[in-house]
């Protein structure tokens, strides 16, 4: 019997013998079937344990194809799937846990010391359900509607407290499909995913929609640049998406320089923008890649590029893909013209459905369907969409606008800069002045007087830092942005 939620077991019966996960580490390969027996096992658990629609199972476990088990029987069996940011401290998982009430937190084994700090209902390690036998018999739950929430994922919180974003099944699964038809995914594609399982970059990027079309998933934990350059030609992968800071380190290793990488069709970037010297160090290689937009509350999909477009329109994320719209307003709400700044709003049936128990905080951020997303944007006159910058980190000095990504892009640029980041800092005379963060390679040989002349050279003066900080290393969030707000902080210290 076909469950209109439960399209992951259409897909085994479809695709049983087919590799659906395999660990990078272990070189566990479960096919479609043996993904369907791990999920009937979960929803099968579950159901003896009484939970009801609507009850929250958190998460507490690094990377794991066991992970996706546990996502897809909550779904057969109308739970919500809470998966936690394995990186916090002990006090920011128990705000988390206050706030989503679980009442039951799965945790992988090697979490078992941590347990005795988390103030939780009830918990129990993944590892319980090789004692689950699977059932002989298996009839899908009637559990509601395709808007009921499928998942619960925290955002960053690098603005604030993180905030539960929920994702109904039809927001899913819209994105899911909305993927694979604009991006022609199919049955013969394999991603390697370093992206963690807690963010939606993981889950719902390429995972999600991958398994729904018959493709391969191969998961790594740990993120190790040469690992994940040797296992993308070792499993033949077709597309992955890594964030910059991945990117950064996967062009400094020699595997990098030996492949020509055959199996790959392109090479995605996203979770923030991309410095112009990483596309330049894929392009001369032949390899394509590309840029894309999206954050948890929408997809995280919105837009599609062509590779080629891409190597002529560095910096843009195309147009919005099939099944969503997108629209650049400025600050009295109207359209702006082709090249004129403002910020994007997307709409389609991909959006969150809200913020868990922060109605308000919903309110302030859909309007009429349409979600103020606050990144700047602007359109040109083909249509092509280039993502400028958050709209709070716009930096206004002198009475003029200064995009920090612009100066970033003219940065990294400088021979012996690895990372940049450039913040506001509050001036008296200026309102603001523009200051940059560096990571370099030899601080002995830094010269600040010629890093300004490069600046000068493409940048107007007055986007010109007008100071420099050097550190060892950027400060990174937890799925690997670099963290403006610590840098922010350093400066009020």
């Amino acid at each position: 019997m076909f469950h209109e939620h439960g399209w992951i077991l259409k897909r085994a019966a479809l695709s049983a013998e087919r590799p659906a996960l395999i660990d990078v580490h272990t070189e566990t390969c479960w096919t479609y079937n043996d993904l369907k027996d791990r999920i009937l096992r979960w929803a099968s658990f579950f159901r003896e344990q009484g939970y009801e629609k609507g009850d929250r199972i958190a998460v507490y476990s690094p990377n794991s194809p066991e992970l996706f088990a546990v996502l897809f029987a909550c779904e057969l069996q109308g739970l919500i799937y809470v998966p936690l940011n394995w990186r916090l401290s002990q006090m920011e998982l128990n705000s988390l846990l206050d706030d989503c009430t679980p009442v039951l937190l799965l945790f992988h084994d090697d979490f078992e010391d941590c347990m005795g700090g988390l103030t939780v209902k009830g918990s129990i390690s993944l590892s319980i359900i090789e004692t689950v036998l699977p059932p002989a018999n298996w009839q899908p739950t009637d559990h509601g509607n395709r808007s009921d929430t499928w998942m619960i994922i925290y955002t960053g919180g690098t603005t604030g407290l993180p905030k539960g974003v929920m994702l109904s099944y039809d927001a899913v699964n819209w994105n899911a499909l909305n993927t694979i038809t604009s991006w022609g995914l199919s049955d013969r594609d394999t991603t390697i995913n370093y992206m963690p399982l807690f963010h939606t970059g993981g889950l719902n990027a390429l995972c999600i929609p991958l398994l729904m079309s018959g493709g391969t998933v191969v998961i790594g934990h740990q993120f190790n640049p040469e690992e994940a350059l040797l296992a993308t030609d070792q499993y033949e992968a077709t597309i992955s998406l890594f964030v910059p800071t991945m990117y950064q380190m996967m062009i400094q290793t020699p595997y990098f320089h030996q492949s020509s990488f055959p199996s790959m069709n392109v090479f995605l970037s996203g979770g923030a923008p991309c410095p112009k010297t990483i596309y330049q160090s894929f392009h001369r290689k032949g390899l394509r890649f590309k840029e894309g937009y999206g954050l948890t509350e929408a997809g995280p999909n919105n837009f599609f590029i062509r590779p080629e477009d891409a190597v002529r329109k560095i910096g843009s994320v195309g147009k919005s893909m099939l099944f969503n719209e997108i629209q650049v307003l400025d600050e009295k709400g109207n359209r702006c013209v082709d090249g004129e700044i403002g910020e994007l709003l997307l709409r389609g049936p991909h959006l969150f459905s809200g913020y868990w128990n922060k109605l308000s905080e919903t309110e302030e951020v859909v309007k009429d369907g349409w979600l103020r997303t606050g990144d700047l944007a602007k359109i040109d006159d083909d249509g092509d969409a280039f993502i400028v910058g958050r709209k709070k980190d716009m930096i206004i000095t002198g009475g003029e606008n200064v995009y920090p990504q612009e100066v970033e892009q003219c940065l990294i640029t400088y021979d012996g800069i690895r990372e940049a980041a450039v913040v506001g800092m509050a001036d008296e005379v200026w309102g603001e002045t523009v200051v940059a963060f560096v990571a370099i390679e030899e601080e002995e040989h830094f010269d600040e007087k010629s890093l300004i002349v490069h600046c000068k050279a493409t940048l107007a003066s007055y986007k010109v830092p007008k100071k420099f900080i050097i550190l060892p290393e950027l400060p990174k969030t937890h799925v690997g942005k670099i963290d403006s707000g610590s840098l922010c902080k350093m400066l009020m210290k």
